[in-house]
């Protein structure tokens, strides 16, 4: 791929070119070139966007996209299409999936399916044996085979020394190990956040005490194990905390928030919409500001869309007995730059590579292209006419977003967003 880019405004804080705009010459997929109005004589193909800026290329830690056995909801192929015109070069796709994938089989299959693909695909592996938390998976072989962590998808570790033996046989390949943020015990029946809001729907809650619980147990058993663990989609402000003081205690201990559950708390649930049945609950304004500032301070090591798609069929359905979920790849940049500066989103959007074990190239003249290109002040609103996946179970739609991505440059391909 030959490609000269064009008035781009560079957005990276690693690269000496950062807040300058630059022409930046890319030949056979690595920057050759970077400066003021450069030549083209070889006559490669130019690109000149309007407003352009770009950035390294943007990486989400948790996307489900429901192959191999759930296609009515998502491809690969095509989830991978999405995240390109979403601005992602890389997601971390979860074993969330029928079968569960929990076999090194089953890491080279997901793996294969995005060969050559201009994103990359780190695949997670499940944590325990089809994901039903009662034997451990496969997970040095998983690992083997290129499985970047291991989590049973939306799914808490009930077995306290399940647990325990999972970080202490994990530590001795490196692996990071996910737990899921939830007390099942104390969670109940709850399909909602436990508070004024769900007491006036007279919907079943889940307390934050089920989420804090689970969290101090897991920091209690990396304290003894000195494990690495990861706890994704943290949502109340006790939460931030306990992550905090363990990060203080020096553990090997990270974290992510939805965008959700920065931009909405649970009073939107007022019409019974399921579009906002995601798991976390969304919790309130008081949760919320703690996250924020969480991401902020860095107590919280990344943001995700946790893109997981449903059909028709799964969530419109009275309100108990929908699926908890929502695609958000989409509209994953417009609602950060709602919530934070352009230099802060670009930030939380290039987090979490190397926790992940993915490249983490600066826009610098030698390294491969690996580039997220985007308009920051482009304001709309998210519509079906804006969602790229299969299934269309959007939280964001009807919502007033800023920023357009234009596509992607990776792995010596160029994608562009043609809407």
């Amino acid at each position: 791929m030959n490609v000269l880019i064009k008035s781009a405004t560079i957005i990276d804080t690693k690269s000496e070119f950062h807040n300058q705009t630059l022409d930046i010459l890319v030949e056979k997929g690595s920057i050759s070139n970077i400066g003021k109005s450069l030549e083209n004589p070889n006559k490669y193909d130019e690109i000149t966007l309007d407003n352009l800026h770009v950035s390294q290329g943007w990486f989400d830690s948790s996307v489900s996209f429901g192959e191999p056995g759930l296609e009515e909801r998502d491809t690969i192929t095509n989830g991978l299409k999405t995240a390109a015109y979403s601005g992602f070069t890389t997601v971390a796709l979860n074993a969330n999936s029928h079968p569960v994938i929990d076999t090194n089989s089953n890491i080279t299959f997901v793996t294969s399916k995005s060969f050559n693909n201009a994103v990359k695909l780190l695949p997670i592996g499940a944590l325990t044996r089809e994901s039903k938390g009662v034997d451990l998976a496969e997970l040095y072989d998983m690992k083997s085979a290129g499985a970047v962590a291991f989590y049973d998808y939306m799914k808490p570790i009930e077995n306290t020394n399940l647990m325990k033996i999972a970080l202490q046989y994990a530590s001795n390949f490196d692996g990071l190990v996910c737990s899921f943020p939830q007390d099942n015990k104390i969670a109940g029946k709850g399909v909602m956040n436990e508070h004024i809001t769900s007491t006036t729907l007279g919907l079943k809650g889940i307390p934050a005490l089920a989420e804090e619980l689970q969290i101090a147990r897991d920091i209690f058993l990396l304290e003894y194990t000195g494990g690495k663990l990861h706890i994704p989609t943290i949502s109340t402000a006790k939460s931030v905390q306990l992550i905090r003081e363990a990060k203080s205690k020096k553990l090997d201990i990270s974290c992510s928030v939805t965008i959700h559950n920065l931009f909405f708390d649970d009073s939107v649930l007022d019409d019974f919409n399921t579009h906002f049945k995601v798991l976390p609950p969304l919790r309130t304004k008081t949760d919320i500001e703690a996250l924020i500032e969480g991401v902020k301070d860095g107590t919280i090591d990344m943001v995700t869309s946790d893109h997981n798609p449903f059909n028709i069929e799964e969530k419109k359905v009275e309100f108990d007995y929908a699926a908890y979920g929502t695609i958000g790849l989409e509209s994953a940049f417009g609602a950060l730059q709602t919530l934070f500066s352009l230099k802060k989103t670009i930030d939380i959007l290039t987090k979490g590579k190397l926790r992940f074990g993915a490249e983490n190239n600066p826009i610098n003249i030698g390294n491969s292209a690996n580039i997220t290109l985007f308009n920051p002040d482009s304001k709309y609103t998210f519509e079906r006419e804006h969602m790229l996946s299969l299934s269309k179970n959007a939280i964001f739609e009807g919502a007033t977003l800023k920023g357009k991505t234009y596509g992607i440059l990776n792995n010596n391909q160029l994608i562009l967003n043609q809407n």
